[in-house]
C-alpha cells in the first residue's frame, strides 16, 4: 500500500468516527499502530531472525523466517520491499477495528427516569 493511499484511508476512517469519540480513537490507534519506518529498520537489521514479522503479529511467518534464517537471505531481501506496505495494511486493520468498537461499544447508554 502506497503512503498516499494509506493516509487517505486513515483520514476516511477517522472521519467516520463520531466527533465525541475522536480523541479516544486517536489515543487507542497511537497505542496499537506500528511505525512503518521502524518496522523497516527491524527488517534491515534483524530480518534474518523474523523480528519484523513477529512485530506485525505474523507469528507463523516469523517462526518460519527464524528457522530458515530469513530464507537464506532471499526472504529478507523480498521483505525489504514489502514490509512497509504490510505495516500500513496492518495499521488500517487496527484503525477499522478501533473505529467500529469506538462507535458502538463505547457509546453512552441512555437511561430513562420514571
Amino acid at each position: 500500500m502506497k503512503n498516499d493511499a494509506y493516509l487517505l484511508e486513515l483520514a476516511s476512517i477517522y472521519r467516520s468516527v463520531p466527533d465525541d469519540r475522536k480523541s479516544d480513537f486517536m489515543t487507542r490507534f497511537n497505542e496499537q499502530a506500528r511505525n512503518p519506518v521502524a518496522i523497516f529498520g527491524f527488517s534491515v537489521f534483524l530480518g534474518y531472525f523474523g523480528i519484523d514479522r513477529f512485530l506485525l503479529g505474523q507469528i507463523v511467518l516469523g517462526i518460519l523466517k527464524l528457522i530458515t534464517f530469513g530464507g537464506l537471505g532471499f526472504w529478507v531481501l523480498i521483505d525489504l520491499f514489502l514490509v512497509a506496505g504490510t505495516t500500513r495494511e496492518k495499521n488500517i486493520e487496527i484503525a477499522r477495528s478501533i473505529a467500529s468498537n469506538t462507535g458502538t461499544a463505547n457509546s453512552p447508554t441512555t437511561s430513562t427516569q420514571a
